[in-house]
């Protein structure tokens, strides 16, 4: 991943950031410095909180990201799948009805989300509600599309 440009935000965008996570993860982000990395080929922008990769921003909205929900764990918003499902949402496969054993109720279609694995409560991946949360358990059908998961190329980011 190349870098296009950085530079820092200023306090305004940053309390945008503040506000949007906090209103839909319930994450408190604490930080002295946020950096924005615009990258060059990729559909994201990072937020880099005090060096480290915490925030992509998704079609505009700032999200956390594998390793920023997993230093920040989210209250909300959050999609549990079974030990069954880890190794392929890891690899980056969209969520499946079978797979999930929880879903945040407040979760509505087009929401991103993130998505832990059950055993230890590790997020795995950031993915596209499909559904509403109130839905997304069953039987059959994809219910989440993956966005970003542990070891794709924004995960494993360096500055």
């Amino acid at each position: 991943m190349d870098v296009k440009s950085r530079h820092h935000l200023r306090s305004d965008e940053i309390d945008e950031i503040r506000t949007a996570l906090s209103d839909r993860l319930g994450v408190s982000l604490d930080g002295e410095a946020f950096e924005l990395v615009e990258l060059t080929d990729s559909p994201f922008d990072l937020v880099l909180v005090d060096g480290d990769p915490d925030v992509l921003y998704v079609d505009g909205d700032p999200f956390l990201t594998v390793r920023g929900a997993n230093e920040h764990p989210p209250e909300t918003g959050v999609v549990t799948v079974d030990p069954g499902a880890v190794s392929f949402v890891s690899d980056g496969a969209d969520v499946m009805r079978p797979g999930i054993t929880e879903a945040d109720d407040g979760i509505s279609t087009d929401d991103l989300v993130a998505i832990a694995e059950e055993s230890h409560g590790k997020v795995l991946a950031v993915g596209r509600a499909l559904v509403d949360g109130s839905e997304m358990a069953g039987n059959e059908g994809k219910v989440v599309e993956s966005v970003h998961h542990v070891g794709d190329d924004l995960y494993e980011f360096a500055v």
